[in-house]
C-alpha cells in the first residue's frame, strides 16, 4: 500500500460517541462461532481499529492493550491484513486467495482468533488486490460478483469471523486481458455479500476505483457498509460516503511512523468533531504502549497499558 496509504509495503462529544458506538455494535454484534465472547468492560469513546500485517506480526498483539483506567481493551477491532482476489487465466475468474500466513492464521483460529473475540474485539479478514487484474470494480457480471462475494461469506462462517474489510489496492485492473473498472460490480458485490451475512461487518478502505462507485441503477450501497476509513496515514481526511459521523474515521495512523503527537491530535480531533471511529495500521509485537497512549488519552482519558 501507499506509505500514505500504507506501507507495505470534553465531554458531550465524548459522550456522543459512545452512545454512536454502542448503537453501531449493536447492530453487528453476533459473536464467531464458538468464541464465547465476553463483554470487555466498558469504556466510552470511538471504537478503535489495529490493522495487522499478520506477515510479520501476531493477531494476539492487539490484545495485549487495555486501558489503565477502567480495564476496557485499547482496541475493539483487528483485521487480519491480508486475503487477495486473484484471476485464474484458464477459467477467466477471480476467486479469494490466502498466502500462507494469512492461511496459517484462519487455520490456527482457536489460537489466533478466538482469544481476541473473547475479549469482545472483531476479527474481520481485509480483502487486497494482488497485481493479476481481479479486483472488486471489474466483474464482469452480477452472477460473478455474486460468487465472490459467497466465496467471502463462505470464508466469514468457517473461520468464525466477524466479517469483511474491502481495500481496493494494487489489482491493477487491465492485467491478465480483465476489463477496466465498471459501474455494477462493486454494487453487486457488495449487495450480494450483505445478503449473505445481513449481521456481519462490512468496512470500506475508502481508496480505489470500487470506492468512487458506490451506487448503479438506483442501488446506493453507501449505507450498507458498517465502517469507512481514510487510507492516508497521518492525514485527517472524511472519507467521501454517506454514512453517520458514528461510522467514520478521518484520522489514521501508523504505529510507530505517525508521531504521537499527530497521533494524539488526531484523536483530540476525532473527539471534538463527533467521529465514532479511530483507525491505526501495524501494530507488532513490541511494547507500543506510548504510541497508544498518545491516542488513548484523547480517545477514552486513560493511558495504555501493555501486557506482553
Amino acid at each position: 500500500m501507499f506509505t500514505l496509504a500504507r506501507r507495505r509495503v470534553r465531554t458531550a462529544a465524548l459522550a456522543l460517541s459512545a452512545v454512536a458506538a454502542l448503537v453501531l455494535s449493536a447492530t453487528t454484534a453476533t459473536s464467531a462461532a464458538g468464541a464465547s465472547a465476553a463483554p470487555a468492560p466498558a469504556k466510552q469513546g470511538p471504537t478503535s481499529v489495529a490493522y495487522i500485517e499478520v506477515n510479520n506480526n501476531s493477531m494476539l498483539n492487539v490484545g495485549k492493550y487495555t486501558l489503565a483506567d477502567g480495564g476496557g481493551n485499547a482496541f475493539d477491532v483487528a483485521v487480519i491484513f491480508a486475503a487477495n482476489i486473484n484471476y485464474d487465466t484458464a477459467s477467466k475468474t477471480a476467486y479469494l486467495h490466502f498466502n500462507e500466513n494469512v492461511q496459517r492464521v484462519l487455520d490456527n483460529a482457536a489460537t489466533q482468533i478466538r482469544p481476541l473475540q473473547q475479549k469482545g474485539i472483531k476479527v474481520l479478514l481485509s480483502v487486497l488486490g494482488n497485481h493479476q487484474g481481479a479486483g472488486f470494480a471489474n466483474f464482469p457480471s452480477q452472477q460473478a460478483a455474486s460468487a465472490f462475494a459467497e466465496q467471502l461469506s463462505d470464508t466469514v462462517a468457517e473461520y468464525g469471523l466477524d466479517g469483511v474489510d474491502f481495500d481496493d489496492e494494487y489489482a491493477e485492473y487491465g492485467n491478465n486481458g480483465t476489463a477496466q473498472p465498471n459501474d455494477s460490480s462493486f454494487v453487486h458485490l457488495v449487495t450480494a455479500l450483505r445478503a449473505n451475512m445481513p449481521d456481519k461487518v462490512i468496512s470500506l478502505y475508502n481508496i480505489g476505483p470500487a470506492a468512487t462507485r458506490l451506487s448503479y441503477g438506483g442501488v446506493d450501497i453507501s449505507g450498507t457498509f458498517d465502517y469507512a476509513w481514510n487510507p492516508y496515514y497521518g492525514t485527517w481526511q472524511v472519507p467521501g460516503i454517506a454514512l453517520p459521523k458514528a461510522q467514520l474515521s478521518p484520522a489514521a495512523v501508523e504505529i510507530g511512523r505517525t508521531s504521537q503527537n499527530t497521533a494524539a491530535g488526531l484523536a483530540r480531533r476525532t473527539v471534538d468533531e463527533g467521529y465514532g471511529v479511530y483507525l491505526t495500521y501495524n501494530l507488532d509485537g513490541s511494547d507500543r504502549s506510548a504510541d497508544v497512549s498518545a491516542f488513548t488519552r484523547e480517545l477514552y482519558g486513560s493511558e495504555a497499558v501493555y501486557t506482553p
